[in-house]
C-alpha cells in the first residue's frame, strides 16, 4: 500500500500540475505540492483491498479522490476567508478569490475526465459525489431553514461536504476492485459516520490546536463566522457559565483580536467542548458497527486503528 501511495502521489502531482499555461499550473498545482494527510488516497486503497486490489483503475481513483477533495478546499478557502492552508499561503490569498474559484474548478473538471476511464458504478458514485459536495457548500452559505434546528443543519451540512467524500473514496476503491455490493454498502456507511466524526474533530481542533499542529492559523473559522458544532451547541444552549462566550459569538465573523483570544480561551473551559466530544465518539461507535459487515482482513484492522486516530486528535 505505501508503493500504492506513492505511484498515486507522483499521478497526483503531473495531474495538478498538467495545465499547458505555466501560470495556470502553478495556480492548480499549488495545494497539492504543499501536501496534506492523503486520508482520501489511503481509504480508496483500503476499500480496494476487500475486492481485487490490483485491478486496474484502482491508483487511477485514488487520485481521482484526492483532486476532488483539493478542489474543495480551494472553494472553501475562499469562502472562510483563510490566510493559510496546509502551512503555506491559500490559494486566494496568493492569487485572488476568482483565480482560486477557477482554480478549483480546473481540478474538479480534470477528476471527472480521470473518473470516465473506472467502472460504471464508480462513475456515477463519483458524480453524485460532486453533487453532494456543492449541495453541502450551498447548504452552508444559506443557512438553516426558517424554524429549522441550526444542529441538524450542521449535519446536514457536514454530511454533504465532508462526509460523502470520505464514504465515495472507500466506495471507488471498492466499486473499482469487484468487491461484493454488501461490503461496498458497509464501507460507505462507515465513510459517512467517519467523515462526520472527523469533522467534529476539526471543529474542536479550530479552537484548541496551534497552526504547526493543523496547518491553518488557530480560531481561523471561529474567526471567520463559521457555525462549527461547539459555536451551535453554545448558542442553543442555556448554561449560566457560557454567558459571556455565547454574548462574544453575537458579534459574528470579525470579532476584534482580544475578543477572538478570549472566546477562544473560554471554548478550552466550555462543558460544550465535551459535549461535542461524545457526539464525535458517537459517530466512531457507528462506524465500528459498519465494519462489522465486512470479512477480518488487515484492511479491516486498518479501518478500525483509524477511528481510533480521530478520537485521539482532540486528546
Amino acid at each position: 500500500m505505501h508503493e500504492a501511495l506513492a505511484v498515486a502521489e507522483k499521478w497526483l502531482q503531473d495531474c495538478a500540475h498538467d495545465a499547458p499555461d505555466p501560470r495556470i499550473a502553478a495556480l492548480t498545482g499549488h495545494l497539492a505540492a504543499a501536501g496534506g494527510k492523503r486520508l482520501r488516497p489511503l481509504l480508496v486503497l483500503l476499500g480496494a483491498e476487500f475486492g481485487d486490489p490490483w485491478q486496474d483503475g484502482v491508483i487511477q481513483a485514488a487520485v481521482i479522490a484526492e483532486l476532488v477533495h483539493i478542489s474543495s478546499l480551494y472553494h472553501d478557502d475562499i469562502m472562510d476567508g483563510a490566510a493559510t492552508r496546509h502551512g503555506v499561503v491559500s490559494a486566494n490569498a496568493r492569487w485572488g478569490d476568482r483565480a482560486a474559484v477557477l482554480g478549483g474548478d480546473w481540478l474538479l473538471a480534470r477528476a471527472a475526465r480521470l473518473a470516465a476511464g473506472l467502472v460504471p458504478a464508480a462513475i456515477d458514485l463519483n458524480a453524485r459525489t460532486a453533487d453532494r459536495l456543492v449541495s453541502g457548500q450551498l447548504c452552508e452559505l444559506t443557512g438553516p431553514a426558517p424554524g429549522e434546528d441550526p444542529v441538524a443543519h450542521y449535519f446536514e451540512v457536514t454530511a454533504g461536504k465532508t462526509a460523502a467524500l470520505l464514504a465515495m473514496s472507500l466506495g471507488i476503491g471498492a466499486l473499482q476492485a469487484g468487491a461484493p455490493a454488501s461490503q461496498v454498502a458497509a464501507l460507505i456507511g462507515y465513510g459517512e459516520q467517519l467523515g462526520i466524526a472527523f469533522q467534529i474533530a476539526d471543529d474542536l481542533l479550530d479552537l484548541s490546536a496551534p497552526a504547526e499542529l493543523t496547518g491553518k492559523e488557530q480560531g481561523k473559522d471561529l474567526l471567520a463566522g463559521v457555525p462549527s458544532l461547539p459555536v451551535l451547541l453554545v448558542r442553543a444552549g442555556d448554561d449560566t457559565a457560557d454567558g459571556e462566550l455565547r454574548a462574544l459569538l453575537a458579534d459574528g465573523a470579525g470579532a476584534p483580536p482580544a475578543a477572538h483570544r478570549r472566546a477562544l480561551e473560554l471554548f478550552r473551559r466550555s462543558p460544550v467542548t465535551a459535549e461535542a466530544e461524545e457526539l464525535m465518539h458517537r459517530r466512531l461507535e457507528r462506524a465500528r458497527a459498519c465494519l462489522g459487515e465486512l470479512p477480518p482482513l488487515p484492511a479491516r484492522r486498518a479501518l478500525t486503528a483509524l477511528c481510533d486516530f480521530v478520537a485521539r486528535r482532540t486528546a
